[in-house]
């Protein structure tokens, strides 16, 4: 995996998501390999970029095919005069430090009464948080994600820093994908 700071530019189709959930109203571009490439890590990554011009700052998710998407909200798209079907402009690239990622409420109330796994968790660093809750939060049932959780606790309380047995790119699971693009 090559780590370079580089802007990256190409152009990409904006796609439909073929089961958007609730909003059909969003898009998403996937990245081609070679941009991939260029980001720090195959795991969600946060970029900075412009599509058509309009700058935005977004988290990639991992395609389990060793690249990412974006998603593009319905405020992005209203921005950057694109639709669903468009050929986009996009920059991108890695922000010079990860943010901070949002604690889930049900990952904060376990770690409230886990002291040894606080502890922990306030050791360690941005990145294995992020693969932390990205552990927790791919999990697909609530039953899953209140083990995942349990379980973190446990380990973190142990002294674990990193989530162990989880391939945040989604490769070698298969556990992550973009979202599958609706025909049009």
């Amino acid at each position: 995996m090559t780590t370079i700071n580089v802007k990256s530019r190409f152009e990409a189709k904006l796609l439909r998501p073929a089961k958007p959930e609730t909003d059909a109203s969003w898009a998403f571009v996937v990245l081609p390999k070679a941009v991939s490439a260029q980001l720090p890590r195959r795991g969600r990554t946060t970029v900075e970029g412009t599509i058509n011009g309009q700058p935005f700052k977004a988290t990639l998710e991992p395609d389990g095919q060793l690249s990412h998407w974006l998603q593009v909200s319905p405020a992005l798209l209203q921005a950057a005069n694109a639709a669903i079907g468009d050929i986009v402009a996009l920059e991108l690239a890695p922000v010079k430090k990860e943010p901070e990622p949002e604690v889930p409420a049900d990952l904060e109330n376990a770690l409230a009464n886990a002291p040894e796994a606080r502890v922990v968790w306030n050791s360690t660093t941005t990145l294995a948080r992020v693969d932390w809750i990205h552990w927790m939060t791919s999990a697909k049932q609530p039953a899953t994600r209140a083990k995942r959780i349990a379980n973190a606790c446990d380990m973190l309380a142990s002294g674990k820093k990193h989530v162990c047995c989880f391939d945040p790119s989604g490769y070698y699971s298969k556990a992550f994908r973009a979202p599958q693009a609706q025909d049009q």
